[in-house]
């Protein structure tokens, strides 16, 4: 019986699982609602398995149909990638590229520049670049590449660093004149902070090796580090940001280093992808064409 299940049938109980809604998944097929929930019912009755309740109101997935859903979404995705292998041209590097990104300089203009290199040599692609700072799902999300920043969880990925990134708490002089210098990171609850997507701020310091913890109020919160130092540099309060994101501002003593003995670890800026058997041969070409860039992260200031 299991032989004669249709993947169309499982392929339309995915799209469901994900979106909430049968009427959505209606919609994104392009066909009538009673002809999914015909497909779902149908799919259950061979399984002999329950995988949706549903109510005029909800819907949920059983345990079974969560187990189901989420092996299903793999080997799916898995599927999906071995047909665009199979039906890529071998000899053209063609098709869109998904690809997600922190803002900021990093984004903007290193990865903005990679991008833009990239589709000049194989003008057949196109890339649809995304800024976001929020921890996207790759697979949930439709990315082929993110580059991110700090400790990576994805397992189920494989994620290849391509710079070290020195982070900073920085400050204008004039504003350090005004509201004097903190000596410790706890004194930072006494001053104005101007925060992205990150409150608490971590430091060790140099001379021991302590480390402490300080969730600091922000009077700006705005996840764009250009925001954040052109604030800074307005005498409005005290950042946190990666170096390279005012380098020359560092050096024309716009911004200075608030504290001599405490720092912030440094973090990795990697790009992940998926851990894909089959990959389109695009996606294969850009991310080698990354790693074989990575000469553009050592001269980002």
């Amino acid at each position: 019986m299991i032989n004669q299940i249709n993947l169309t049938d499982i392929r339309s109980f995915v799209l469901i699982a994900r979106l909430g809604n049968f009427t959505k998944a209606a919609e994104t097929l392009d066909v009538s609602r009673s002809h999914v929930s015909r497909q779902i019912s149908s799919l259950e009755k061979q399984m002999g398995v329950t995988l949706l309740i549903r109510t005029t109101r909800t819907l949920r997935l059983t345990e079974a149909g969560k187990h189901f859903y989420y092996q299903c979404e793999q080997a799916l995705h898995t599927i999906d990638q071995a047909l665009l292998s199979a039906v890529d041209d071998v000899e053209k590097v063609q098709g869109e590229i998904k690809v997600n990104c922190v803002g900021g300089h990093l984004g903007e203009v290193v990865i903005a520049e990679i991008v833009n290199t990239f589709m000049k040599q194989y003008p057949d692609v196109s890339i649809s670049l995304d800024f976001s700072s929020n921890r996207v799902d790759l697979i949930e999300e439709e990315f082929d590449i993110a580059f991110r920043m700090g400790a990576l969880d994805d397992s189920g990925f494989i994620a290849k660093k391509l710079l070290t990134i020195e982070m900073g708490t920085l400050a204008s002089p004039e504003y350090l004149a005004q509201r004097g210098r903190p000596l410790h990171p706890k004194e930072l609850n006494q001053h104005h902070c101007l925060t992205g997507s990150v409150r608490k701020w971590h430091f060790e310091s140099i001379k021991t090796k302590e480390h402490y913890d300080v969730t600091v109020k922000g009077n700006l919160q705005c996840k764009n580090g250009r925001v954040l130092v052109a604030g800074a540099i307005a005498g409005n309060g005290i950042i946190r940001v990666p170096l390279i994101y005012c380098q020359q501002e560092l050096d024309e003593k716009k911004l200075e280093q608030v504290f001599e003995e405490w720092v912030i670890p440094s973090v990795d800026f990697s790009a992940i992808y998926h851990r894909d058997r089959y990959q389109p041969k695009r996606i294969r070409t850009f991310i080698d064409f990354v790693k074989q860039h990575s000469e553009l992260f050592t001269r980002i200031n």
